[in-house]
């Protein structure tokens, strides 16, 4: 039977051959979990993903949210599976227990959400997304915040969100202009209006939490001036029953290019002069407490953007192995040979050998993100908490825009797959293409992710960071020496990745110059070609951990391992070759994109 939505065989091999997560029971916080029990619950997540998230996607695609009067109406299947998301605990897997969570390990979390995800991503926000606001007020609201909000937004009884953008400020956080004025009681009136808020507004939970962005009256402009506030959609009474309506209302959704089952709102607050916010955390903490949220937000993206590559790359993997047209190469000319499935076919193979290095070393890279939390939190000492966190800062962006960019590339060349049919209602591949789009533009446009990795992640601890993030990749360079057969993919890898220290020097010294601009110009180009390493990373990893499994392997494992082996040759040979291109393009430097006249780009 063909997989579904993501290939078990490999989240299993991640999970317990390469990142060791049964050692990872032995933390405390996982002393009573063991393998049996995890492959327990990923396979209850993974029956419920197919049999309940996924038939309910095309309502989500096809219907969607109605805009009805300041309410947002969602199609009724998206109720009755949102509640069972509820009822059966798949809204916040790594919570703590006392709160509603399952209390299990990040990594085993990612695993859980790739297959609620690949099912349907905008129902799997609605039951998860609370749980971005749920750690803000954990880490930094006070202990009657704590005990109002956290066990029901982790159990998706209340929503959560996050309204940050404005309509003229966007990105540029710095520059909104939401209002906070301090009432006598403590407590401040909002006034404002903020726009493509994610699930700002529907009838699926029967509260909604919003941590909204603003400026105290009287704070410096600027992002130095900028809290958070607390400002629910029904106020809640001191005995924890819901009050009356605050003054936080929808004022209408987005017509999308995909991820049509999500509503995406634009909110307007104190409309009526009566909204009320209360803060959290410290006055003028805002953007520091924000950052909580949205760096688990940039990984949830590139987790995102997995599980659309894993749900499209199955679907024309099977669609490959069935469609049956053409001759086999070696037999064209003659044409009373029967015609083979397109899997035998060249150009197939090497999109899907493609589609299949990117889907891999993604689901390699996103989990052992993961894990590093995990790692930051529990390993046994503080240097080595330490180091798990500074390399998750690391990896961030890259996981955030490196995944989006690759995810989304699988997805079109599935529908390549598919042919004409790809492009057709009658195949899923046509609307998760359309969903990925908005991987690479949530959370922070792929072009701030790359200023953030030059202007902030390169330079951390004085590049002491990025020092022991080369080490991590030659420890696994100099694994793979020990193995004859994978000899010639550790001397490419070393050599691109010298490459990108070189590079990653030149661009630093170039970004603290006069030519600070064309620094800037180059850095996505650079953060691809560090994706391009970071994975070849991940494969040559893959392949170190399957190779010596090859020879005494069961036939359908056997298997397995040879497609880790070939897979890691594959990326190794045809993309690393590449990428040094890519590293040659960002040394060079060339300034054209910033000396070009503005009248010059033409349109006038």
């Amino acid at each position: 039977m063909a997989q579904q939505l993501a290939d078990r065989r490999d989240v299993d091999f991640n999970l317990y051959e390469m990142f060791d997560v049964e050692a990872m029971c032995k933390f405390a916080p996982y002393e009573d979990l063991n393998k049996k029990i995890l492959n327990l619950i990923i396979t209850e997540a993974r029956s419920f993903a197919i049999k309940e998230m996924l038939p309910a996607y095309v309502d989500g695609d096809r219907i969607g949210p109605r805009f009805d009067g300041g309410n947002v109406r969602m199609p009724e299947s998206f109720k009755r599976v949102y509640d069972l998301g509820c009822e059966n605990q798949w809204t916040a897997p790594s919570a703590p227990i006392e709160y509603g969570g399952q209390g299990l390990p990040h990594i085993i979390a990612a695993a859980i959400r790739e297959y609620l995800m690949a099912a349907n991503w905008p129902l799997s926000s609605f039951l998860s997304m609370g749980n971005g606001t749920a750690r803000m007020i954990a880490l930094y609201g006070t202990d009657q915040q704590k005990a109002t909000y956290l066990t029901h937004l982790y159990t998706a009884k209340w929503g959560g969100t996050m309204l940050l953008t404005e309509p003229e400020a966007g990105t540029d956080l710095g520059a909104l202009t939401t209002t906070a004025v301090r009432n006598p009681d403590g407590t401040f009136h909002l006034t404002g209006n903020k726009i493509f808020i994610t699930n700002g507004e529907h009838d699926l939970a029967e509260n909604i939490i919003h941590p909204v962005l603003a400026r105290i009256e009287g704070d410096p402009a600027g992002t130095k001036g900028i809290s958070i506030f607390i400002v629910p959609k029904y106020l809640v009474n001191p005995d924890g029953s819901l009050g009356p309506r605050n003054d936080i209302v929808c004022t209408g959704i987005e017509e999308k290019h995909g991820i049509h089952g999500s509503a995406t709102c634009s909110m307007a607050m104190g409309s009526k002069g009566a909204c009320t916010g209360y803060l959290l955390g410290e006055a003028c903490q805002g953007m520091m407490i924000m950052f909580n949220m949205m760096n688990g937000a940039r990984l949830a993206t590139g987790a995102q953007a997995l599980s659309y590559a894993s749900h499209n790359y199955l679907c024309a993997l099977d669609y490959a192995r069935q469609r049956i047209q053409g001759r086999d190469l070696t037999d064209f000319a003659n044409h009373q040979a029967p015609s083979v499935p397109i899997l035998s076919h060249p150009d197939v193979r090497r999109n899907l050998i493609w589609m299949k290095a990117m889907t891999e070393g993604l689901r390699s890279l996103i989990y052992y993100a993961w894990q590093l939390i995990d790692l930051s939190v529990n390993a046994s000492t503080d240097e080595m908490r330490t180091d798990a966190s500074d390399l998750l800062e690391l990896l961030t962006p890259i996981v955030k825009a490196y995944g989006a960019d690759r995810g989304y590339e699988v997805c079109y060349q599935a529908m390549q797959v598919f042919g004409g049919a790809g492009y057709t209602r009658d195949y899923p591949v046509e609307a998760i293409t359309r969903d990925c789009k908005i991987t690479s533009i949530f959370e922070g446009a792929n072009g701030i992710q790359a200023m953030d990795l030059l202007g902030r992640k390169l330079g951390h601890k004085k590049g002491a960071t990025f020092v022991k993030f080369m080490e991590k990749v030659k420890e696994i360079i100099r694994a793979a020496r020990q193995k004859n057969d994978l000899s010639p993919l550790a001397d490419a890898l070393e050599a691109c990745l010298l490459r990108l220290a070189d590079v990653a020097g030149q661009l630093g010294n170039r970004a603290r110059s006069e030519d600070v601009k064309v620094a800037f110009a180059h850095s996505v180009p650079f953060l691809d070609a560090m994706g391009d390493v970071i994975m070849g990373w991940m494969h040559l990893w893959r392949a170190v951990v399957a190779h010596p499994k090859i020879e005494s392997a069961r036939k359908k494992d056997k298997a397995f391992y040879i497609g880790q082996v070939k897979t890691a040759t594959f990326f190794i040979n045809t993309v690393l070759p590449v990428t040094m291109g890519k590293l040659s393009v960002v040394s060079a430097g060339d300034p054209t994109a910033i000396d070009i006249p503005d009248a010059a780009f033409g349109g006038l």
